[in-house]
């Protein structure tokens, strides 16, 4: 598997958004990039699903590019395709399935820009998408265009790149509302200016890529109105262990890189976090009602945060060496939500599944893993 290239290292930020984390790779795939740009793209379509997918021996580049997203490649295409066109682009699928990442790359590679982003709550309004206003200023001298705040999506427009907005389905139905003026018209109209200034206008290369969680359907329903300007793509789970593998390692790499910490993953502890994922969905799927279930998703992303979680005790507090009981501990700790259902549904996991697993392969990592889970367990009582 590929490793990712951090070309962009900061000592003042927690995180890099992937314009800057990959900015060697972005850098020289323009140089090379022959292909029709639309809009102001930095890169072609086809050398954005480079970036995204990472290079194969076809694509004749002097250089390797890390795979940054492992999915269907159709479903990046369509993504690419879509953002090319008059549509939005609205990414759905469970908690964890890299809707938000697949987001920021796709925006990072068309604009260089992937941090204008709008965090859809219940408490998200109207200005958040919009425009505000600076309080001070307009009291004393009225409002300008000197005492607006552009939103982040405002701000995008005026550039012409690309506006994010996170769960969507999570806001009120007068929020979606205003997008669908900014989506059709592309323009924001600000009324409180005087007539011929009042209007902000779209750049060619302005589009939006909205993300929203399968899970809040019926929260806050799209309206049908708002549904015609997205085109709709899936963010499948991923269920071929292969693929699960590469992601889990390609991310907690990265994330223990960010820590400075260097700490290898014994291949049998690897897959025994795949294998009791993969039970536990399986468990899920065959559970009669909702309160069978667990309150967690199960995704990939959970694997990544209990790997971690697992990586960090034992660099901190064990022997320097992943152990299985520390990642059975860590399965436990962050799959267990509530007391004491997911208690409960753990339990009886652990004596149907993982127990009788463990004992028809009889290898020690798997003992030591259930045991450790057993305790961890135990301390909910």
């Amino acid at each position: 598997m590929a490793t990712s290239t951090v070309a962009a290292t900061s000592d003042d930020k927690l995180r890099l958004p992937a314009e800057e984390k990959y900015a060697e790779e972005l850098k020289y795939l323009a140089s090379v990039d022959k292909g029709q740009k639309p809009f102001s793209w930095r890169l072609s379509p086809r050398m954005i699903r480079t970036f995204i997918l990472g290079a194969t021996p076809a694509d004749k580049l002097d250089r390797p590019i890390a795979q940054k997203f492992f999915g269907d490649t159709s479903l990046v295409e369509r993504a690419i395709v879509t953002l090319a066109s008059d549509r939005g682009l609205l990414l759905i699928g469970d908690p964890g399935t890299g809707k938000s990442w697949l987001a920021e790359l796709l925006a990072a590679a068309l604009c260089g820009n992937s941090t204008h982003v709008v965090q859809g709550t219940a408490g998200t309004t109207e200005d958040h998408i919009k425009y505000s206003w600076n309080v001070a200023m307009v009291i004393a001298s009225g409002q300008s265009h000197d005492s607006l705040i552009p939103s982040p999506i405002m701000t995008a427009m005026k550039r012409g790149e690309i506006g994010r907005f996170e769960e969507l389905t999570r806001c009120g139905s007068d929020v979606q509302d205003a997008l669908i003026s900014i989506l059709s018209e592309k323009y924001v109209s600000i009324p409180e200016l005087r007539t011929g200034d009042n209007v902000v206008f779209a750049k060619p290369g302005f589009s939006m890529i909205a993300t929203a969680n399968s899970r809040d359907r019926g929260v806050n329903d799209l309206s049908t109105a708002l549904k015609r300007r997205f085109n709709f793509v899936t963010i499948p789970i991923v269920t071929n262990k292969k693929s699960e593998k590469e992601i889990v390692l390609f991310r907690t790499r990265e994330l223990m890189a960010r820590n400075q910490i260097q700490l290898d993953v014994p291949p049998t502890l690897l897959d025994i976090l795949l294998q009791t994922f993969a039970d536990l969905r399986e468990t899920a799927a065959n559970a009669s009602n909702e309160d069978q279930k667990l309150e967690s998703s199960l995704s990939t992303a959970e694997q990544i945060g209990v790997l971690e979680d697992a990586i960090l005790h034992s660099r901190f507090f064990g022997s320097q060496e992943l152990g299985a009981d520390t990642l059975a501990r860590s399965v436990v700790g962050t799959l267990v939500r509530r007391v004491p259902e997911d208690v409960s549904i753990m339990n009886k996991f652990w004596h149907a599944v993982v127990e009788p697993g463990a004992k028809k392969k009889k290898d020690k990592s798997w003992e030591s893993f259930t045991d450790g889970g057993k305790n961890a367990l135990a301390s909910f009582k």
